[in-house]
């Protein structure tokens, strides 16, 4: 799956840097990177726990609530010191937690007053019911429709990078035509070329070239969520499974 060139495109670096939760896991709350890398975690991923609460049959405001109560104490409260440093994936690591909060602290939460403590994750309860309306009303588990959010979050990240590297690189009218390339779609090459004024083996390569840095986003995203890179194809794995389970 080599590109065309051996640079990798739009600026890409080689190898894997330090991850996010990489860098959680071994600085904890002494850090303020850490910290910081684990509220940008929080913030992208809090969706698939909200569903997940929702799907436990809790009410929207009461979700809303505890979705954010329960990431407000884990940035602050220290939980991190029962995860092991050495292993770990944030996603597993976030629903053992919020299997755990849900137990230990329902009634705690339920009695706190909205607005009581500090909010570190922005939920707009309409977003997000708009979000959970769309979800499929079968019988699947709220862990198996934890999976798939996560998955799909995942994505959406990583589609929300692409674009922004294309369109910082002057292509956000190329990327805008050749998405339903990276989803499956069979791409019409000689429709593509007229469209975008370029020849068809021009075509060819910009899907090329896209598929493999969105390949490469993807892989680094993942990377973000794992303790060690060499866990990032397993994840891999799971979440494709969860996708077309």
């Amino acid at each position: 799956m080599s590109s065309a060139s051996n640079d990798p495109p739009f600026g890409a670096r080689r190898g894997f840097a330090t991850t996010r939760w990489s860098l959680v896991l071994h600085a904890r709350e002494d850090s303020v990177g850490a910290h910081d890398a684990l509220s940008a975690l929080c913030r992208a991923y809090w969706y698939p726990l909200y569903a997940f609460v929702r799907r436990q049959g809790c009410s929207p405001h009461d979700a809303q609530d505890l979705t954010q109560d329960f990431f407000a104490r884990l940035i602050a409260k220290g939980w991190l010191d029962d995860v092991a440093r050495e292993r770990g994936r944030f996603r597993s690591f976030l629903l053992a937690a919020m299997k755990h909060f849900l137990a230990n602290e329902w009634d705690k939460a339920r009695a706190q007053k909205r607005g009581g403590g500090a909010e570190c994750i922005s939920i707009d309860e309409a977003i997000a019911e708009g979000r959970y309306r769309d979800e499929p009303a079968s019988v699947e588990t709220a862990e198996k429709l934890f999976d798939r959010r996560w998955a799909c979050t995942l994505l959406d990240q990583v589609l929300a990078r692409l674009r922004a590297e294309m369109i910082a690189a002057g292509r956000g009218v190329q990327f805008d035509a050749l998405k339903p390339c990276l989803t499956g779609e069979k791409p019409h090459h000689a429709a593509l070329a007229a469209q975008l004024g370029l020849s068809e083996g021009a075509v060819k390569v910009a899907v090329h070239r896209l598929r493999d840095r969105y390949r490469a986003l993807l892989r680094t995203e993942i990377a973000q969520t794992v303790a060690d890179p060499s866990e990032v194809d397993d994840e891999l794995r799971h979440l494709f499974a969860a996708l077309s389970g």
